[in-house]
């Protein structure tokens, strides 16, 4: 039987060893050949990242895809960007990425692109109720020529073109730019040296030996302990900037010359700032969870700013839809379409980022320090099961209008406030609840904080759950 709650709205993941068997592999497999073959696609480009169980995962995928007429051009063991970069600069009808992204180590992952568009909801919906019906009653052997398997190395092709569209930064006076960068024992390890070597700065690296096992923390930036190291190593040494990258390398995480950490909308300002000033007017995409100070900012500048869903494939059908050339989550998702592909690398972003505050010759902190002060949560998730967080999410929203209270729900619930605002939204990842709460003073943060997690502590109820579990961050487990 698979577990059906490994379908996500916009991936696969579950726990390798219980939820992704070869033989639930091999079905999610022949589901994707068969939706592959209808669509007219004939060759893929196959990735993996370094969790110990993805060679196991590609490998099946692959003899899978062969096996039903699907050529696979393998890529090795590369960030999820590569991947993304395969669907514009190879001869391939779509890709696959065995990835499980920010997920604890022993799970895994499958993301996946029809074309150049990877796929979301309904699409993987369709590869869900596919692959439960292969698993249950295997479809007869594909009858025409097996696919052919080719090794399609990409690493060199994109470091020279990612690199060279920023050549040797400007020195900060008479020295380069110093830069931290914590690879987290993930894929970032792989490319970080030689994609910003050829930029000039003056470069430390953390953990740049990949290890599936993520032994020195756990790559995923946006939770503050995972940066302790890396706030240290740029407080210590006197540079400039501090990156770190998630573990397929599509979320950056940013901490300034103090040690300081960024929040994705606080880098989507500095980004909006840039690209406005060569492009007026244009349409700038962030997510529910983005403070009310970018959508501000980004009006201010003259742009159009846009609240949309969460979730990069959701960013990326939506910078389609309207043409917009930048777009960023809170999870340090960002997708330029201004002089690059639209899609969510945070390698590439890491360069923009050191030829940005290069070219200002300000200190990171100096260019943030206009933005209005407010006090902000990070991101909290709420322990809630895949199978009951929607429902939770439902019964809250008609809680709220019970008591008379007006919010966005585009994603979610966002309450807005003349001096604050919060969020409840079910993750598409992971089986929780994520909170995030912001206002003009610390106090008036915490009693929005306290007011609507009272609410959702009575809508977890309603649906037999611990009320509890609305108020304890699954990040102190």
């Amino acid at each position: 039987m698979i577990n059906g709650g490994i379908f996500r709205e916009y991936d696969i993941r579950g726990n390798a060893e219980r939820d992704l068997s070869d033989e639930t592999v091999r079905a999610i497999g022949l589901a994707l050949a068969s939706v592959l073959r209808e669509r007219g696609a004939r060759t893929i480009a196959l990735g993996q990242d370094v969790r110990l169980t993805s060679p196991r995962i590609a490998r099946t995928l692959s003899e899978t895809l062969l096996a039903s007429g699907i050529s696979v051009s393998g890529i090795g063991t590369v960030p999820t960007p590569l991947l993304y970069w395969s669907l514009f600069n190879l001869p391939v009808d779509g890709g696959v990425m065995v990835t499980a992204s920010h997920n604890p180590a022993p799970d895994n992952g499958i993301k996946l692109a029809i074309g150049r568009e990877t796929i979301y909801g309904e699409a993987i919906a369709e590869i869900r109720r596919r692959a439960e019906l292969f698993a249950e009653e295997p479809p007869s052997p594909f009858a025409g020529p097996p696919g052919t398997r080719t090794d399609r190395p990409v690493l060199a092709d994109y470091v020279k073109e990612v690199s060279g569209q920023f050549g040797r930064l400007p020195l900060l006076g008479e020295r380069p730019l110093r830069v931290v960068v914590d690879c987290g024992n993930a894929t970032a390890g792989l490319v970080a040296r030689q994609l910003y070597t050829p930029l000039g700065v003056e470069m430390a690296i953390l953990f740049e030996e990949p290890d599936g096992r993520f032994p020195n923390h756990h790559p995923d930036p946006t939770v503050p302990e995972n940066l302790a190291a890396l706030r240290t190593a740029v407080r210590e040494s006197g540079a400039d900037l501090g990156i770190a990258f998630d573990g397929d390398s599509d979320r950056i995480g940013v901490v300034d010359e103090r040690g300081e950490l960024l929040f994705g909308d606080q880098l989507m300002v500095l980004f909006a700032e840039e690209v406005l000033s060569r492009r007026p007017g244009s349409r700038i995409i962030s997510e529910v969870k983005a403070s009310k100070f970018l959508y501000d900012k980004i009006a201010a500048l003259g742009g159009i700013p846009d609240m949309w869903k969460a979730g990069h494939s959701l960013i990326k059908a939506r910078m389609r839809e309207t043409g917009a050339p930048l777009a960023g989550e809170m999870s340090g998702h960002i997708f330029f379409a201004d002089g690059y592909y639209g899609y969510d690398d945070a390698l590439y972003a890491g360069a923009r980022l050191m030829a940005l505050l290069a070219r200002s010759g300000r200190p990171l902190s100096a260019m943030l320090s206009s933005l209005p002060r407010t006090f902000a949560t990070p991101e909290l998730r709420r322990e809630c099961p895949d199978d009951r967080k929607f429902a939770v999410v439902n019964r809250l929203k008609e809680l709220l209008r019970g008591e008379g209270v007006s919010f966005n729900d585009i994603d979610g619930v966002r309450v807005s406030y003349p001096d604050g605002w919060g969020l409840v939204r079910a993750s598409n990842t992971q089986p929780a609840l994520v909170l995030r709460f912001e206002a003009k003073t610390p106090e008036r943060r915490r009693e929005i904080e306290e007011g609507l997690t009272r609410t959702l502590a009575r809508a977890m109820k309603g649906e037999g759950l611990d009320p509890a579990l609305a108020g304890q961050d699954l990040s102190c487990h």
